[in-house]
């Protein structure tokens, strides 16, 4: 069982947000984001930092 790393998904969810929109966002492809929303890879701390800045939360709140 894969332990979750980051909330990027939830995180989306609970800002009425969608992958495709953060794709777009960072310049990323959809499929991409979507391995970092599933926690099958993860994105640098750069992006990571950015997408706290596009969700506007705190970057721990991005890290369980």
């Amino acid at each position: 069982m894969t332990n979750a790393l980051n909330r990027i998904k939830a995180v989306l969810a609970e800002r009425g947000k969608t992958g495709k929109w953060l794709a777009e966002q960072v310049d990323r492809d959809p499929a991409t984001v979507s391995k970092w929303c599933t926690n099958k890879s993860q994105p640098s701390i750069e992006i990571l930092m950015r997408i706290a800045e596009l969700l506007n939360v705190e970057l721990i709140e991005l890290i369980k």
